[in-house]
């Protein structure tokens, strides 16, 4: 069985199209189609069912993808293990985080795990949306939900909190709410409903709040940002609140908790790399654990 062709395999069941895949690995469409056929008779099995939408994984794919996945960590390791010098880590290792925790504490902090370590790159991805780990969008995620599916590690990064807002200017000019019944006499800045990525981002719901956001941003640092510059009343997390002079903490009795959970994939392609930067970021956390609650 031919490496190249395994490649061409993962490509496909990590994208779902052979046109995707071609695009991914910098191939012709006819090549990857080509390569494809050629292991599937080899195998003497169907790997994908090929429709109009995409290629869907047969059994037979179904059980080579974690096969072909532990070849490719290995060979990946062993391509790592080779360019490093005097114990150095090599390579790159990507972060995919919620926008939130992953501008406002990873990326003025995860620089220091580069400390000692010439060879390395570290990729920070700090946007509003779930990382498919499988598919390679990152090597480690920062997840705000246990994933429950899928060949991943879990393990717990920190519990954080949250609570209601508001700029001091803009309580000056509107008042302060007194209970949340008064919340509907504000102007509210939430989430726009149909982006959020995760069931445990409703906040509002969850503490019991009617929250009829009038400014609605899909962004957890620019809701910040809306909130400090007098937008309105937002719920916004406490280790990018605390410490702001310009904003106000409102009716503390009403405090909301969530989990950060650090992800990564079982067949890690550079296992020594993205341990340095798991142990690095729990590391981090631990430091500064207080500012989350």
């Amino acid at each position: 069985m031919d490496w190249d062709d395994l490649k061409i395999f993962l490509a496909i069941a990590r994208d779902g199209q052979i046109l995707g895949a071609a695009r991914r690995l910098a191939l012709n469409h006819a090549t990857v189609a080509r390569r494809l056929d050629r292991l599937e008779l080899t195998l003497g099995e169907r790997l994908f069912l090929r429709r109009s939408g995409g290629c869907e994984l047969t059994a037979a794919g179904t059980a080579l993808l974690p096969r072909a996945e532990r070849v490719e960590a290995e060979l990946l390791a062993a391509e790592a293990s080779a360019r490093s010098a005097g114990g150095q880590l090599t390579g790159t290792v990507r972060i995919g985080a919620p926008d939130g925790f992953g501008t406002a504490f990873l990326a003025p902090r995860l620089w220091r795990l580069l400390d000692g370590q010439p060879r390395l790159t570290l990729q920070l991805v700090p946007v509003a949306r779930a990382f498919s780990l499988s598919r390679r969008e990152a090597d480690l995620a920062i997840t705000v939900e246990k994933p429950d599916q899928g060949r991943l590690v879990s393990r717990k990064l920190v519990t954080y909190g949250l609570g209601l807002y508001a700029a001091r200017g803009y309580l000056a000019s509107h008042g302060e709410p007194k209970d949340a019944e008064a919340l509907a006499r504000h102007r509210l800045i939430g989430h726009v409903d149909d982006l959020v990525y995760s069931r445990s981002l409703h906040y509002a719901e969850d503490a019991g709040l009617r929250w009829q956001a009038d400014y609605e941003i899909s962004s957890a640092v620019g809701q910040v940002e809306a909130v400090a510059a007098g937008g309105g009343i937002g719920i916004l997390h406490h280790f990018m609140a605390r410490g702001r002079a310009d904003l106000q903490r409102l009716l503390p009795e009403i405090a909301i908790a969530r989990t950060y959970w650090l992800v990564t994939h079982q067949s890690t392609a550079n296992p020594a790399a993205v341990r340095h930067v798991a142990d690095g970021i729990r590391d981090l956390v631990n430091d500064e654990r207080a500012v989350f609650a």
